[in-house]
C-alpha cells in the first residue's frame, strides 16, 4: 500500500474510531470523573464535527487519488456520498438531543449508544471487507436495542425491542449464511474483488443464487416490510431523536446492502421476484394504511414501511440510481419530519380545518393531459442525458403523483392563479427529478444493459399493476369513503389486516418477554386488557376485604 492509500485509509479508519472513543466519558460517571449532561453533550457534539472533517477531508482526497488501493476499506462514490448524508445526520441529531432530552436521567447513556450506533453504520459504510461490514452490521443492531429501550418501563416500547431484537438476529443469520457462500465461491473477502465477477452476465451456480435470496431477505427484514413491519411502528415509544436516527439512517441500510449487492442481485430472477413481490405489497398497502392514521408519528412510521418499499421495488427493477436518489431524499425528509413532529400537529391541525371542493371528474380527466405531458417530457430528457432501458412503471408513478398534485390544487377550478403555480412547481419537480436521476447514475455505479430488465417485462407490468391498484384504491378512500365496501376496507386498513398481531402472538409464543407492568392502570394506558382487567379485579377484592 502506498502512502497516500494509507493516509487515505487512516481518515476513513478515524471516523468510526472518533465516534468509538467519544461514546466512553459520554455514559461514564465516576467519583474522579463525572461529568454534568452539558459536558456530556459539548464532548459528543465536537466528535461529531470532528467527524465531518474527516468525511470532507475523505471526499476531497478521493479526487486528487481515485485509484487508492485501500484493502479492507473503500472510498467509493456511493459510500462517501453516504458518509456525508451521516455526517449531516450525527450534526442535526445530537444538536437536537440537547435540547429534547438534557433534562433526562440518562442522557449520558443516550449519547452513549448515540454515538456507538453511529460508528457502527459509519464502519458498514467504508467497509470493503465481508468480516468488517458483519460486524458494523451486527454492531448497528445492538446498539440500536440499547436506544430503543430508553424507556424501559414503557411497554409498548419492550416489545417493540424484543421483536425487533428477534428479526435482527435472524437477518444477521440470513446475511452471515450469504457472505459465507460469496467467500468460499471466490476465495476472498473483499467485496470490491467479488461485486466485480458480476459486472457482466454470468452463469451463477446454486451457491450464488443462494447468496442473493439470502441477501434480498436481509435487505427486506431490514427495512421493516410486512408482515414483520410491527416493530417500526411501535418504536415511536422511543425519544423523538431515536426515531428520527431511525427512520432517516438506519432502516435504510437494507436499501443500501440490495445497491451495492445489485449486479448479483439482479441475475438472480428468484431473489428479484422475492423483493418485487414482498415490497412491492408493501408500498401499497403501507401506503393506503398511513391515510388511516390520526398520530402523526405514527402515520411517518407507516409512511416509512411503504418508502423502504418502493426504494427496494426500485432495486428490484433495476433502477439502482432512482433507489439512491430515494435513499438520500428519504433520509433527509424524515429526519426533518421527525424532528418538527411537534410543530406538524399544528399544521396538520390547520390543514384539517380548511374546506376545499373535491375535484370533479372533469377536472381529473383534464389534469391528465397536462401530467403526461411533462412526464413524457422528463422521460425523453433522461434518456437524452443518459440512454438507457427507460422503464414504465417509473414513469408511470410520476405521472400518478402529478396527476393527484394538480387535481387537488386548483380549489375547484382548473386554469386558476393556484393550478397555474402548482403546474410550474410539477414541472420543476419533474425537471429535478430527471436531472437527480441521472446524476445518481455514476454515483450508484453503471450497470450493464443486460442486467437491467427490460421495457414492458414482466417486472415492469408487475410494478405499474401495483401503482395502478394503489392509485384507484387512493382515490376511492379518499373521494368514495361513503360506499359500504370502501367503509369495510376503510376499517380493516386501519387494522393493518391484523398482521401485526398475528405476527406478536407467534413470536411470544415461541420467544416469550417478560414485558414491564405498572401497577396503577392510569399510568400504563398501552397495557393489554387482560393484565388491566386482572388489576381491576385485584383491587375490588381488596376493597371489599376492607369494607
Amino acid at each position: 500500500m502506498s502512502i497516500s492509500s494509507l493516509l487515505m485509509a487512516t481518515v476513513l479508519a478515524a471516523i468510526p474510531l472518533t465516534l468509538i472513543l467519544a461514546a466512553m466519558p459520554a455514559g461514564l460517571q465516576t467519583r474522579r470523573f463525572a461529568l454534568n449532561d452539558h459536558q456530556r453533550w459539548r464532548f459528543a457534539w465536537r466528535a461529531v464535527q470532528l467527524v465531518a472533517v474527516f468525511t470532507l477531508t475523505a471526499v476531497a482526497s478521493s479526487f486528487m487519488l481515485p485509484d487508492a488501493d485501500l484493502h479492507w476499506f473503500s472510498d467509493s462514490p456511493l459510500r462517501l456520498t453516504l458518509l456525508v448524508l451521516l455526517s449531516v445526520m450525527a450534526l442535526v441529531v445530537v444538536k437536537f438531543s440537547y435540547r429534547y432530552l438534557a433534562a433526562e436521567p440518562g442522557f449520558g447513556r443516550y449519547l452513549r449508544w448515540l454515538l456507538l450506533t453511529l460508528a457502527a453504520v459509519a464502519l458498514v459504510f467504508i467497509s470493503n471487507h465481508l468480516l468488517l461490514f458483519v460486524l458494523g452490521w451486527i454492531a448497528i443492531s445492538l446498539a440500536l436495542h440499547q436506544l430503543l429501550m430508553f424507556y424501559p418501563d414503557r411497554p409498548r416500547a419492550a416489545l417493540a425491542a424484543h421483536k425487533k431484537f428477534l428479526l435482527a438476529r435472524v437477518a444477521e443469520a440470513s446475511l452471515l449464511t450469504a457472505f459465507y457462500l460469496l467467500w468460499q465461491q471466490h476465495g476472498s473477502a473483499h467485496i470490491d474483488t467479488i461485486l466485480a465477477a458480476y459486472q457482466a452476465p454470468a452463469q451463477l451456480n446454486l451457491s450464488e443464487q443462494i447468496a442473493a435470496v439470502l441477501i434480498a431477505l436481509t435487505a427486506l427484514i431490514k427495512c421493516a416490510q410486512l408482515p414483520v413491519h410491527g416493530w417500526l411502528i411501535q418504536v415511536v415509544e422511543a425519544p423523538t431523536p431515536v426515531s428520527a436516527l431511525l427512520h432517516a439512517g438506519v432502516i435504510n441500510l437494507g436499501g443500501f446492502l440490495l445497491i451495492l449487492f445489485a449486479p448479483l442481485f439482479l441475475q438472480v430472477a428468484a431473489a428479484q421476484w422475492l423483493v418485487l413481490v414482498v415490497a412491492g405489497l408493501t408500498t401499497v398497502l403501507a401506503a393506503l394504511i398511513m391515510t388511516t392514521r390520526i398520530s402523526v408519528k405514527v402515520r411517518l412510521a407507516w409512511s416509512t414501511s411503504a418508502q423502504m418499499g418502493l426504494m427496494l421495488l426500485e432495486c428490484a427493477l433495476g433502477l439502482v440510481e432512482l433507489a439512491l436518489l430515494h435513499l438520500l431524499a428519504h433520509s433527509s425528509y424524515k429526519a426533518w419530519a421527525f424532528l418538527s413532529s411537534g410543530s406538524a400537529v399544528q399544521q396538520h391541525i390547520q390543514q384539517s380545518l380548511l374546506v376545499s371542493p373535491p375535484p370533479g371528474l372533469r377536472q381529473w380527466f383534464v389534469v391528465v393531459v397536462p401530467a403526461t405531458a411533462v412526464v413524457v417530457g422528463a422521460a425523453w430528457l433522461s434518456a437524452y442525458l443518459h440512454p438507457v432501458s427507460q422503464l414504465l412503471s417509473s414513469w408511470l408513478l410520476l405521472a400518478l403523483a402529478l396527476t393527484a398534485f394538480l387535481a387537488q390544487s386548483g380549489q375547484g377550478s382548473i386554469f386558476s392563479a393556484v393550478w397555474l403555480r402548482s403546474l410550474t412547481l410539477a414541472v420543476s419537480l419533474a425537471l429535478a427529478y430527471s436531472l437527480l436521476k441521472v446524476l445518481m447514475q455514476p454515483l450508484a455505479g453503471n450497470l450493464g444493459e443486460t442486467v437491467r430488465p427490460e421495457l414492458f417485462s414482466a417486472a415492469d407490468w408487475w410494478a405499474s399493476g401495483l401503482f395502478l391498484v394503489l392509485f384507484v384504491t387512493w382515490w376511492l378512500l379518499r373521494w368514495r369513503s361513503h360506499w359500504p365496501s370502501m367503509q369495510r376496507l376503510s376499517v380493516a386498513l386501519f387494522a393493518g389486516f391484523y398482521l401485526d398481531e398475528w405476527f406478536t402472538r407467534i413470536t411470544l409464543r415461541l420467544w416469550p418477554a417478560r414485558l414491564p407492568v405498572r401497577a396503577n392502570p392510569k399510568l400504563a394506558p398501552m397495557q393489554n386488557s387482560e393484565q388491566l382487567a386482572q388489576q381491576l379485579l385485584a383491587a375490588k377484592g381488596r376493597t371489599e376485604q376492607l369494607s
